[in-house]
């Protein structure tokens, strides 16, 4: 073809699965550790729909030696007599067909309501797996057909007479699509979990069964079995079955929290408009500050939330007004509560099926179907309002809950109309603590949060002027798990940093007058370093989300340890680094050092000698103070030798229960989950 030219042979036509091994991110989403997971989300979710249509009631998700995943439930079982479309078995079609499945064409097509890829995902799965298996069991037959990268082995077969009805998938991902095959039992369960939640009555077992030897896999012989569980396999396992479906979910959400009201609210109802098959939700305020809002649609999680939380929050707004005011809460002259107020302290959990649903963006994230929002309005007006009339003691303690939100946001606008309002947005001078760079160019600067002055004045002397800011803490911050913002605001400490970012904070928060693209936390490797670092993470993640999620957040990772061999001098950052400089194993260490005691906080020097080396002196860092202004640049600040580690929140939910339980005022369950997390904590002793 001459070069330039553009005709009909120009033009590539991919038949089969190859767009899905062309292009996985467009099926999902990557081909990192998510796009990994999702493929196991993707298997689930068909079993999972068969139990929303009240066909299956067990689920079991196994993690097999060699990477291999095995999903089984006991539903209908994919169809395997012949399609007429396709001239193939149904189980074949389904497997090996984009855009093939019982989920296309509504209720008489298999599924009233459905989540996945819309028949896409069972497809989508067997064509980035280098081999799958499928079993069938139904209508008296055990079914079974292989596939290699997305094709058929052979045509279905049956292998045998059956008694039991459902579907088990096998499938093991292709190395060649996902350059790093590592499957995370702890993600794993924690998605599993909260899909049971929102399955009423639904059994959902996890096994990580990938340490069983072969001469163990050969003897268990799963062909056919529908359950390992049920072969008294040793192997870690977590089972989830909620009868209570998502009032167990807001009670789970709530266990760190004090709740403020005995009886958890809950409504579920069957088809309240044409287009809207179910809407169900449960809440239940707490004492603290922060709402908690989970929404889900077709049992997929919405973080952006969408037209349901629209709806549910006009709704909330306006049931708390009408009834505050007709049980004399709200005199006539008295302002109405704003969304805000009645969100404070609630842990919501709203969950919305329909047959034709509609997102925004391929993600999922936010749902965009409107006849939600009045669905949602209408049930969750109607059945709150019975709620309250109903629980009259509940009622008096969401009042009292929503009316010390309305005197704190009052008075929240008082100290913010004063300190910034007339401050950070109009000219209020940098703190004098600041020591700003000459760059005005945001994305250029760098703001080094560092701790105490004596590792300030090292960083000030050793920075970039042009590029790098410093400003030093005092100590450790005020903890804001449960302060409000006007407490906030008079903290000496958190004013100096809201003014020094230049966004302001609250509703007035606008990330595009962010005066630096980095920020990045230093604090000394010990203890109390921990302790700061943790509350400023606090600060971000509650009042300056955007700015994590935007990538903003970085931590500095300063050397350990300052070795000199001869004249030579290198820095390490962990151990294994010290040893390999040093040119020693772990085991030939002699280490003269003082016999005194040292000082907490002082450096401590060492001389190590082995048989195979000259003497080395270590020198053990403690604190960022104690090094110079050039030892400073050269390992933490220099951008072409310093480690950074970007802050990110992969599971925001759970990062919001860790926070609930490291920074609130639950003592016992803090103690209990650093005991229990203890052996995975990196220790400075």
């Amino acid at each position: 073809m001459a070069k330039g030219s553009y005709d009909a042979s120009a033009i590539s036509v991919l038949e089969g699965l190859e767009p899905v091994r062309k292009r996985p991110g467009m099926y999902i989403g990557t081909t990192g550790p998510d796009g990994l997971h999702h493929l196991i989300w993707e298997i689930f979710d068909n079993s999972r729909d068969e139990a929303m249509g009240g066909f299956a009631n067990r689920i079991e998700v196994t993690l097999l030696p060699d990477n291999y995943i095995r999903v089984s439930d006991n539903g209908r079982g994919i169809p395997v007599d012949k399609h007429k479309q396709s001239g193939v078995s149904a189980l074949e079609t389904i497997l090996c067909t984009l855009h093939a499945g019982g989920k296309f064409g509504g209720a008489e097509s298999g599924y009233k309501v459905s989540g996945g890829l819309h028949g896409v995902g069972s497809s989508v799965v067997n064509a980035l797996s280098e081999h799958m298996i499928a079993e069938v069991h139904r209508d008296g037959g055990y079914y079974m057909q292989e596939y290699k990268i997305g094709k058929p082995k052979y045509a279905v077969k049956k292998v045998g007479k059956s008694d039991q009805t459902g579907t088990i998938i096998t499938f093991k991902a292709d190395v060649s699509i996902f350059k790093e095959i590592n499957y995370e039992y702890k993600r794993i369960v924690s998605h599993l979990r909260q899909q049971a939640y929102l399955v009423k009555a639904l059994r959902i077992t996890v096994i990580d069964a990938r340490e069983l030897s072969e001469a163990d896999m050969d003897a268990l012989d799963l062909k056919g079995q529908m359950y390992l569980g049920d072969l008294g396999v040793e192997a870690p396992s977590m089972s989830f079955y909620f009868e209570e479906g998502l009032r167990s979910l807001v009670a789970f959400n709530n266990l760190h929290q004090k709740a403020i009201h005995k009886n958890i609210f809950y409504t579920e109802k069957l088809d309240p408009a044409p287009s809207v098959f179910s809407v169900e939700i449960a809440l239940q305020y707490v004492d603290d500050i922060t709402p908690r809002i989970s929404a889900f649609a077709n049992n997929i999680y919405n973080p952006e939330h969408g037209t349901h939380i629209t709806g549910f929050k006009t709704s909330l707004t306006r049931t708390l007004n009408n009834y505050a005011k007709k049980n004399n809460y709200l005199k006539e002259k008295d302002e109405a509560f704003t969304g805000d107020d009645v969100l404070e302290g609630i842990t919501v959990v709203v969950s919305v099926k329909m047959p034709e649903i509609q997102f925004e963006g391929q993600t999922k994230a936010k749902l965009g179907s409107v006849e939600a929002r009045g669905a949602v309005e209408s049930v969750f007006s109607e059945a709150f309002n019975v709620f309250l009339e109903e629980n009259p003691d509940d009622a008096k303690a969401i009042m009292n809950k929503v009316i010390i939100a309305v005197k704190a946001r009052k008075a929240a606008k008082a100290a913010k109309d004063s300190v910034l309002r007339k401050g950070a947005l109009e000219g209020m001078s940098l703190p004098g603590k600041l020591a700003d760079c000459q760059s005005k160019r945001a994305e250029d600067s760098e703001l080094f949060i560092v701790e105490g002055d004596s590792a300030g004045g090292s960083a000030k002397m050793g920075r970039d002027r042009k590029t790098q800011a410093v400003l030093p803490l005092r100590g450790k911050i005020l903890n804001v798990e449960r302060a409000r913002l006007d407490k906030m605001l008079a903290s000496e400490q958190i004013k100096n940093l809201v003014v020094a970012l230049g966004t302001a904070i609250g509703d007035v928060f606008d990330i595009s007058r962010l005066r630096y693209h980095k920020l990045i936390i230093a604090t000394d490797a010990d203890v109390d370093g921990a302790h700061i670092r943790t509350l400023l993470l606090t600060l971000l993640f509650r009042h300056f989300r955007p700015l994590i999620d935007g990538g903003f957040i970085y931590i500095a990772q300063p050397p350990l340890y300052k070795i000199q061999k001869g004249k030579e001098v290198s820095y390490a950052y962990t151990d294994a680094e010290k040893f390999a400089i040093v040119g020693i194993e772990d085991e030939e260490i002699d280490l003269d050092a003082p016999e005194e005691p040292v000082e907490e906080g002082a450096e401590v020097e060492a001389e190590v000698t082995t048989k195979k080396s000259s003497k080395a002196r270590i020198q053990r860092y403690k604190g960022l103070g104690e090094m110079n202004a050039e030892e400073l640049w050269e390992t933490t600040m220099n951008p072409a030798n310093r480690v950074l580690k970007q802050v990110n929140i992969d599971d925001a939910e759970e990062a919001d229960r860790v926070f609930d339980v490291l920074m609130g005022t639950d003592v016992a369950n803090r103690k209990s989950f650093i005991q229990s997390n203890a052996r995975t904590a990196n220790l400075d002793i």
